[in-house]
């Protein structure tokens, strides 16, 4: 299949991960060992240690990356730049099938794709190692948006580090606000190979149908979103919330086995706030993307 189906993860960047990833602890997430990556920068390079390094809360259906700087003298892989922007969420990952296919899909439309991003990081120290094919959009305005083949994925989705206290499955909507939403749409639509659908809010929605499996092996298919809003609908969506910068990638939704019932427990002491889809985690304790509980 030649378009993207499943909302994979997003990224959040910080500076300093051990303070982003205690904050999701304390959210209630089981988060993976901390992994440094490595990888090409160009597809025709050979693959070198990057200074970066993740943990991730996996779900049911996608994941969230969180991503940090831990070796400044490597190389940042654009997360110096993104952090120049501000600190919070950069990175909105579409799954696809068949990296080659895509490829050829997006060079057909005239996309100046360069090729292939081939990744790799060990899932824990001393364990095997996943791996990624990558296809990043060129110079897209809003972060690193990007289509991602998980080449190993019964290595990443590992049943270990999805016990979250928390009761979360699924990474069920991302909320991107861009100055201009139907521009943003457009090209979005174009890298998916998805349409888009008015949004309610004067925005725009793209939905990804999901596959057999899930965004990882353990679940049947379930649609997930990008909503694309201006900024004057944020405070319907996402209350309180005031853009740093646009494009903005400014929060998640996600989905319970208990309709939030264990969230609102873990997050007793916290100033949560009453969002329209459930308790939101404001960014200033969940390291700068709003986080939804549905």
């Amino acid at each position: 299949m030649t378009v993207a189906t499943t909302l994979d993860h997003l990224g959040l960047c910080t500076r300093d991960l051990g303070a982003l990833t205690a904050a999701w602890e304390r959210m209630g997430f089981a988060l993976s060992p901390l992994a440094q990556q490595s990888g090409k920068r160009t597809p025709a390079s050979a693959t070198e240690p990057f200074g970066t390094a993740n943990r991730c809360a996996f779900l049911e259906h996608g994941y969230i990356e969180l991503l940090g700087l831990v070796d400044p003298s490597l190389f940042a892989n654009g997360l110096d730049r993104f952090l120049a922007r501000y600190t919070g969420a950069h990175i909105c990952a579409f799954g696809i099938q068949d990296a080659e296919g895509n490829l050829e899909r997006l060079r057909r439309g005239g996309l100046d794709i360069p090729g292939i991003a081939w990744l790799e990081r060990p899932v824990e120290a001393g364990g095997p190692t996943a791996r990624f094919a990558r296809l990043p959009f060129p110079d897209a305005p809003e972060g690193r948006i990007q289509l991602v083949q998980h080449l190993t994925p019964e290595l990443v989705w590992d049943r270990r580090w999805m016990g979250h206290r928390n009761a979360a499955i699924a990474l069920e909507t991302a909320i991107l606000v861009a100055e201009n939403p139907a521009e943003a749409t457009a090209r979005l639509s174009r890298l998916t190979g998805q349409p888009a659908r008015p949004d309610p809010l004067a925005g725009f929605v793209l939905t990804l149908p999901g596959v057999a499996g899930g965004a990882g092996p353990f679940s049947p298919a379930l649609p997930t979103h990008l909503r694309i809003l201006p900024p004057a609908a944020l405070p319907q969506v996402l209350p309180g919330l005031t853009p740093p910068a646009l494009p903005f990638l400014a929060g998640m939704v996600l989905r319970t086995s208990d309709q939030g019932h264990a969230a609102r427990a873990v997050l007793a002491g916290l100033p949560v706030v009453e969002a329209p889809d459930g308790i939101m985690v404001p960014p200033e304790h969940a390291g700068g993307a709003a986080v939804v509980f549905a």
